[in-house]
């Protein structure tokens, strides 16, 4: 399967040192929607939608102030899920299956603009983003980015492992959920086989690439509080981050994983994917490199 790795969303949130450990106090940060479009024989597969066009359009009613205040988003539609399919020669029904970590209005903001596509959740997610149940899973999700009807295909634990996590096979062997909950009630990583070993989109189960780091693990401060304020349950969005760091150090050779929003992973990733099909060179590095020129 060839993977395309592209930013479905940059956000400035106020201070480059305290987001991104770089720069100034005072300079705007950068965050990006990681997304990725798959080409399957079965059409199209994205993982995570970012921002929409009709988020582009109206801001203020489908992601709400408080988002608007605290990320800044660009707010460009070159920069939506259609506009890069678009871009790759495909159309919109091209997209036959939607995979979301989680429901989070910056993960799922472009699922209308696809409504012919099956939209694959974890069902306690599913559960959540429909009960809204606390003032922030209110805040969370965003009725009016589902108000078209999305083609729901919820899933349960199936007894499957994979590498000492649950596994919930989606698209045959090659795309499955990995439930890493705590950021939400039913958070997974998004696992996608290409032709070099695994994929693993780990979603907001971290934010910054040093969290994943098996030897010195380390976030920013202004991260590092967002995901305590944001976790629904600390102490497991924690023990699963320990989870992935381990994942890392014993298989890092055939898993290359990353988050949402981290733009030094994502210029790594995508740099190696230009390069050929699927990436040929381990990214680890190339993001070690990134970091240290930032």
């Amino acid at each position: 399967m060839r993977v395309h790795h592209v930013d479905c969303g940059t956000m400035c949130p106020f201070s480059a040192r305290l987001v991104n450990g770089t720069g100034s106090w005072f300079a705007a940060g950068k965050m990006v929607c990681h997304c990725l479009i798959v080409e399957t024989d079965d059409g199209l597969v994205l993982v995570d939608t970012g921002l929409g066009t009709h988020d582009i359009e109206s801001p203020r009613k489908r992601l709400g102030a408080w988002f608007g205040v605290a990320t800044r988003p660009k707010l460009l539609r070159e920069q939506t899920a259609l506009a890069h399919v678009e871009r790759l020669g495909f159309k919109r029904a091209d997209v036959r299956h939607i995979v979301p970590t989680h429901l989070d209005l910056d993960h799922v903001g472009g699922l209308s603009d696809f409504p012919g596509a099956s939209v694959h959740v974890f069902e306690p997610e599913l559960r959540a983003a429909t009960e809204r149940a606390t003032l922030m899973e209110r805040s969370r999700y965003r009725l009016s980015q589902v108000a078209h009807g999305p083609k729901w295909v919820p899933y349960s634990m199936n007894g499957d492992s994979w590498l000492g996590f649950e596994r919930i096979r989606v698209l045959g062997d090659d795309i499955a959920l990995i439930p890493v909950v705590g950021h939400s009630r039913g958070h997974c990583a998004v696992l996608v086989r290409d032709s070099r070993g695994w994929l693993l989109h780990a979603g907001d189960a971290y934010f910054f690439h040093g969290e994943v780091d098996p030897v010195n693990p380390r976030t920013t401060p202004g991260l590092g509080l967002f995901q305590r304020l944001a976790a629904v349950d600390d102490r497991v969005r924690r023990d699963n981050q320990r989870r992935l760091r381990s994942l890392v150090k014993a298989h890092g050779d055939e898993v290359r994983i990353f988050s949402a929003h981290d733009p030094v992973e994502l210029e790594a990733f995508a740099t190696d994917a230009a390069a050929s099909e699927s990436p040929v060179v381990a990214p680890r590095p190339a993001i070690a490199s990134a970091a240290a020129q930032a």
